[in-house]
């Protein structure tokens, strides 16, 4: 018995100096640490995400977000400045950029996308939500402003109507224009309808030309986009003017414009801007803020002080005031 007693002991020993020579369990080893707070913990996060957005582009994202930039300014500085050439460098670098390098335009298929909530993930889609913005707020703002600076089809036009010559074009006469301008209201709603009633987007592809620029559509798109810009040869910006649903749906969002084109009084007798006027959008003293795309055609004549008959009214006065005084 007394060696099992001694061997017991010696077996005890061993556990009670191997359990104190034992390390500290993991909790008590970390509640020597310090705790970090909630907010500690969101800053964390927050300095994660960011770093991990920004190292995460790539060099071809960074090079889009510097070309739509690019587009943006030459926009917004032409529309500035009412700059002519200005214009057209920016009719040029969106038609290149835009439209075939790129193919990238405000669809109809981007208000379907708005519609269901299905949007692009922020980070790698920081081109889109410029091009978007930029849209939305220029046109809360000043109007249609895509329209008449930025979309790579409307340019497309527009460059055609000033290279082919003007004796080949025919100009609707008013009370059908004004009736024709309804018609891409109907074609956005109709559309609108069919998406939201079968879920297919694809119909896009009939009621824009916009595809064009990626050089990729079968016999019957192809065959209806020749029709379209042979007819628009004859009859200025047709497409923009009368069947464009990207234009129909950023003219009911300019009708809540802020900032409006001026009108003098004597606007109301003057014919002179709405002559001038390629889009059909002035009728006597009212611009049309839904159909007016900002080309500042009027605005230039507006300010213009030999052609504008208020400039040319002010200057006769002091003159029959002198007259009368002599």
């Amino acid at each position: 018995m007394t060696i099992v007693r001694v061997l017991v002991a010696f077996v005890m020993t061993g556990f009670l100096c191997t359990a104190a020579a034992a390390p500290r369990p993991a909790q008590d080893v970390e509640a020597d640490q310090p705790t970090l707070s909630l907010e500690d913990l969101d800053a964390l996060l927050e300095e994660d995400e960011v770093e991990e957005s920004v190292t995460s582009l790539n060099s071809s994202e960074v090079t889009d977000i510097i070309g739509i930039v690019v587009v943006l300014s030459f926009a917004f500085f032409s529309f500035a400045k009412k700059s002519v050439a200005l214009k057209y460098i920016s009719f040029a670098v969106s038609i290149a950029y835009l439209g075939f390098y790129k193919s990238n335009l405000v669809s109809i298929v981007n208000i379907f996308a708005i519609l269901q909530g299905n949007l692009p993930g922020f980070r790698h889609s920081i081109p889109w939500y410029l091009l978007i913005g930029f849209t939305v707020v220029s046109t809360v703002l000043w109007g249609r402003l895509y329209c008449g600076r930025i979309c790579a089809f409307g340019a497309l036009t527009q460059a055609l109507d000033r290279i082919l010559p003007s004796r080949l074009r025919i100009d609707p006469p008013a009370w059908l224009d004004r009736r024709l301008a309804y018609l891409k209201y109907g074609i956005l709603g109709g559309v609108l309808v069919y998406f939201l009633s079968t879920g297919d987007f694809l119909i896009y592809r009939y009621v824009e030309p916009f595809w064009m620029f990626t050089l990729n559509g079968n016999t019957a798109m192809w065959t209806l986009v020749t029709i379209l810009l042979i007819a628009t040869v004859f009859v200025r910006n047709l497409y923009c003017r009368y069947l464009c649903s990207v234009g129909a749906a950023l003219g009911l969002i300019s009708n809540f414009t802020v900032f409006r084109i001026k009108r003098w009084g004597e606007c109301q007798t003057c014919k002179i801007c709405e002559k001038a006027c390629e889009w059909g959008a002035i009728d006597g003293p009212r611009i049309s803020v839904a159909e007016c795309v900002r080309c500042d055609d009027c605005e230039r004549i507006y300010h213009d002080q030999k052609k504008c008959v208020h400039w040319i009214v002010l200057k006769k006065k002091p003159r029959a005031q002198t007259a009368a005084s002599s």
